[in-house]
């Protein structure tokens, strides 16, 4: 009970938050949106230059602790792809419906949620895992996103793989990381900055999680949950249990240090984040199965967490 007190629930009371002044119409739709844009397109993407700038490479890249959370997170894609197709949904709903179950909230819940539980010394594992989090998740659910609405129109391969590689670079998110992997080997090389521009950098990485989570409370309360409950179930199943799960068992197998379980299993329990919901809204499919899907397993992530943080040392 201690763990949700004082770990989960003040993440999940600054996303309330954002959900109150939305609904009493204290803070208009679009402001909610500009605050998102903020956090999303500027203050997020400076957060993840900082943190992978300053990421040690060598120690940090844990190959089994990656192999873990991404066995289970393409494992919820392929429940979530698969059930979808069983539900009767179309092969492009399958893929966003998969992509639901794929993509995790791993920065703005499961760092500030880590962080809270374990310290800010024990997020090397959840950076490594943000690292390559939106690059590889995004160009595998566009590609193959791309290659199942490329059927049938006799477009090459070729085409078809660079539109997907063009969308996933425009992505704020991977320039965000792509530039600090930059930084990174340029500070391997012996470049030294002055303190004044971490200083700027620290100031807006900051400002991210606070503004992201408000914002992201704010949007949920457009999203009301209707319609297509069994899709919405198999999703919530997928992210909030499967993948945890998946990634905790290989865990074992792995033999997991202490540090990199409890990185690679809280963020792997953490909701679909906005972005799964932008991924739909980007092809027009399965648009309210991913809104809803946000809010629903939003809210009861607040039990799953729990119990990952009672079981967790």
């Amino acid at each position: 009970m201690s763990a949700l007190f004082d770990v989960v629930l003040p993440v999940f009371l600054v996303l309330g938050f954002g959900y109150v002044v939305a609904w009493r119409k204290l803070f208009g739709d679009s402001a909610v949106d500009g605050v998102m844009r903020f956090a999303q397109n500027f203050a997020v993407p400076v957060l993840l230059f900082q943190s992978v700038a300053k990421l040690d490479l060598s120690a940090d890249f844990n190959i089994p602790m990656l192999a873990a959370f991404y066995a289970g997170a393409f494992a919820a894609f392929g429940l979530g792809a698969f059930g979808a197709r069983r539900l009767g949904r179309p092969p492009e709903d399958a893929v966003a419906i998969g992509f639901i179950c794929l993509f995790s909230n791993s920065l703005l819940l499961g760092v500030p949620i880590t962080e809270r539980a374990y310290g800010p010394d024990a997020l090397a594992g959840n950076w490594a895992i943000i690292s390559i989090h939106s690059p590889l998740l995004y160009t595998f659910g566009i590609t193959v996103m791309e290659f199942t609405r490329a059927r049938g129109q006799n477009l090459s391969v070729g085409r078809v793989a660079l539109r997907a590689l063009t969308g996933v670079l425009r992505t704020p998110l991977v320039i965000g990381i792509v530039c600090g992997l930059v930084m990174n080997i340029a500070l391997q090389a012996g470049l030294v900055l002055p303190g004044g521009f971490w200083d700027g950098v620290g100031m807006m990485a900051k400002a991210a999680l606070p503004t992201a989570l408000f914002a992201l409370g704010g949007i949920l309360y457009r999203y009301k949950p209707e319609g297509d409950s069994r899709a919405i179930i198999l999703c919530c199943f997928a992210s909030l249990i499967l993948h945890p799960l998946v990634t905790f068992g290989l865990g074992h197998i792995f033999a997991l240090d202490l540090a990199a379980t409890r990185s690679s299993v809280l963020t792997a329990s953490m909701a679909p984040g906005v972005n799964a919901y932008l991924f739909a809204s980007i092809y027009g499919v399965a648009k309210r199965v991913a809104a809803s899907t946000v809010l629903v397993a939003t809210a009861l992530s607040i039990l799953t967490i729990s119990g990952w943080l009672m079981l967790l040392p």
